[in-house]
């Protein structure tokens, strides 16, 4: 019998200068190659604004100001496994990023860059949450 999981993975804006920071999955990873907002899965026990702090921290090494949350999805990644995301804006108070394993590149996107880079699916969920409107997105 199959066992159904849930995942809650959370992400971050992170917003300076008017810019968003993606980054680049390593090609190792499920959806190598591809940009995404940083973040990953919550533990067991964390709250959900530390365990954003800790991913960031985890993926790119910056601290962040965590201002608010912007939107919820979910999705399936096969008929036992769902992932739940939940996105927040964040500020960046460090900019000097430092990229772990799990990423290969990373830039500071404008609106215009994350619309060519970021895959169809999470640019549907911006689209739908406003995220392109937002005053911090210049």
């Amino acid at each position: 019998m199959n066992k159904q999981k849930m995942v809650v993975a959370l992400k971050g804006i992170i917003f300076h200068e008017g810019k968003v920071l993606i980054a680049q999955r390593a090609n190792d990873d499920v959806g190598g190659g591809t940009w995404e907002c940083v973040g990953g899965k919550m533990e067991f026990g964390e709250d959900l604004e530390t365990a954003l702090e800790r991913e960031i921290l985890e993926e790119v090494g910056l601290k962040v100001s965590i201002q608010r949350i912007l939107y919820a999805t979910t999705f399936k990644t096969d008929p036992t496994r769902q992932i739940i995301i939940l996105s927040y804006l964040c500020k960046a108070l460090t900019t000097d990023v430092i990229l772990s394993d799990e990423h290969i590149d990373y830039q500071w996107a404008t609106k215009e860059q994350l619309k060519t880079l970021l895959p169809p699916e999470i640019l549907l969920d911006f689209e739908k949450n406003y995220v392109f409107s937002l005053k911090e997105l210049k």
